[in-house]
């Protein structure tokens, strides 16, 4: 029987600290600093609130990431974490021993509790340990004069307790703070409330931001002065905008003017790598003016564009041609099309484009696109090129056995694929569009044995379309599983 293994001394005594609920500021200045990052971690999870405060009031180190260590929501402990800021920016004087900078409540790691996880293990001497460590892990922006808080935003219809309380207490002492929201997810929030918000989290601090509201191009038109201030924007996705507009004779000018607005404010993001749009009606015809020169200043982009995104909705045959002629979509690494119907282009630009990203895409989906043979020939030989290519999705498109024999062929050489996802042969269906479950489970059984002697397959996945009575597939992956009205 072998004996437990005795607390520590460092342990003990933070054990005793947490008894003691009379512990305030001027004891913990004087507290050895190792002590305080896992006596803060332990306050936080115990929820003792009380020492939480005191310790936000007192911490010495130019960061405090609290939020990685919140990850399950208790509001009295996030009061409690605010309090001890307030308390703080009321102090006369401040520890010798450094001065909070930054204040992180994003609920995401952060190597600060690693560096110190090291002290608490004996890994490095706590000489090293110091606060000039702790100060290579903040962000340039946060080595200024005010306190930083930063946090991320997801503005819905019914905001939780602990962000209702975040934002009116963010709103009483903008003045005193700079707030910074790195990464911002709107849902159906009128427009004024969201402008709001922008007055205390300023727009130019945002690098991710997500709008699913289903405003119409009017009051999409609103907003864009806020999303043009959005200059350090990494990452945008835009889903989707309702067409529903009526203003009388002048519906057609107006709706042109708000979108050139919109459109017009692409011109001011200068780091975008990554582009989303869903079910955005007005792109049709206009893929040009977003991506092009007319759209952004010339030299605008820092980098070329590492994700496009534009699905389900209908593209123009013009809007496709740019696609191979946009510099700034020649380094892309993940490509996303679908619900796009391809049924009636020419995809050679697509081909095209295939073929200049073919050393960089490493994903691309073209489920629901309905795609037959003769488009899927077009981009077969583009497709063998893509040499680092780890996962596609060809779901839910028309081809036949031999169209698909064809591109596994051609495919064999991309060592690096993870995830193939392929429809159901057209040979599978009945006259009716039903699916032979027999003529399913071979085929499939045939090509994935094709496809083995080629090369080993890490996961592939065969599907049909969806079944006209229940509205599921049939897949043949790992194993074979039927819609829902087959398994009766």
């Amino acid at each position: 029987m072998s004996a437990q293994t005795p607390p520590t001394l460092l342990k003990l005594a933070r054990q005793a600290l947490l008894r003691d609920e009379t512990l305030d500021m001027s004891a913990l200045d004087k507290l050895p600093m190792e002590l305080l990052p896992a006596l803060f971690k332990e306050a936080l999870t115990g929820r003792h609130t009380t020492t939480v405060k005191a310790m936000v009031a007192a911490w010495p180190f130019p960061c405090l990431p609290v939020g990685a260590l919140m990850k399950t929501p208790y509001l009295e402990t996030f009061k409690a974490v605010l309090a001890g800021v307030d308390t703080w920016l009321q102090r006369k004087f401040h520890p010798r021993r450094g001065k909070l900078q930054f204040l992180d409540l994003r609920k995401k790691y952060h190597e600060f509790w690693s560096i110190w996880a090291g002290v608490e293990d004996g890994d490095c001497s706590v000489e090293n340990q110091d606060e000039q460590q702790v100060v290579k892990v903040l962000p340039k922006y946060a080595l200024r004069l005010l306190l930083k808080v930063v946090a991320d935003l997801c503005l819905r219809p019914r905001v939780d307790d602990e962000q209702t309380c975040f934002l009116q207490w963010a709103q009483q002492r903008k003045g005193s703070i700079q707030f910074c929201c790195m990464k911002m997810t709107i849902w159906i929030q009128p427009v004024h409330v969201i402008k709001e918000v922008l007055k205390v989290f300023h727009p130019e601090h945002i690098r991710e931001f997500e709008l699913n509201t289903e405003w119409n191009i009017f009051m999409l038109a609103w907003f864009a002065p806020c999303l043009g201030q959005m200059r350090n924007l990494h990452k945008l996705l835009l889903a989707p905008v309702s067409k529903n507009i009526k203003i009388g004779n002048r519906t057609t000018d107006m709706e042109d003017k708000c979108i050139n607005k919109f459109i017009s404010q692409f011109s001011r993001f200068n780091c975008l790598q990554h582009l989303s749009f869903r079910r955005v009606y007005f792109l049709r015809n206009r893929i040009k003016r977003v991506l092009s020169k007319q759209g952004w200043r010339a030299g605008c982009l820092m980098t070329p564009l590492e994700t496009l995104s534009i699905t389900h909705y209908n593209i123009s045959q013009s809007d496709l041609n740019y696609f191979s002629e946009c510099p700034k979509l020649f380094q892309l690494k993940h490509l996303d099309m679908k619900g796009v119907g391809l049924k009636a282009l020419d995809l050679m630009p697509l081909r095209v484009l295939l073929e200049k990203v073919a050393d960089t895409l490493q994903s691309l989906d073209m489920k629901c696109c309905r795609m037959k043979d003769s488009h899927l020939i077009v981009l077969i030989p583009a497709l063998s090129k893509c040499s680092q290519l780890a996962k596609v999705s060809f779901y839910c498109n028309d081809f036949s056995m031999p169209i698909l024999r064809n591109l596994l062929q051609h495919t064999a050489n991309l060592s690096k694929m993870n995830v193939e996802q392929y429809s159901a042969p057209l040979e599978c269906y009945d006259d009716f569009g039903y699916v032979s479950t027999e003529s399913f489970t071979q085929l499939c059984q045939e090509m994935k044995c094709r496809l083995r002697a080629l090369r080993q397959p890490k996961y592939i996945s065969f599907a049909t379309n969806m079944c006209p009575r229940c509205g599921e597939p049939c897949v043949y992956d790992q194993e074979f599983r039927l819609c829902h009205c087959q398994q009766r």
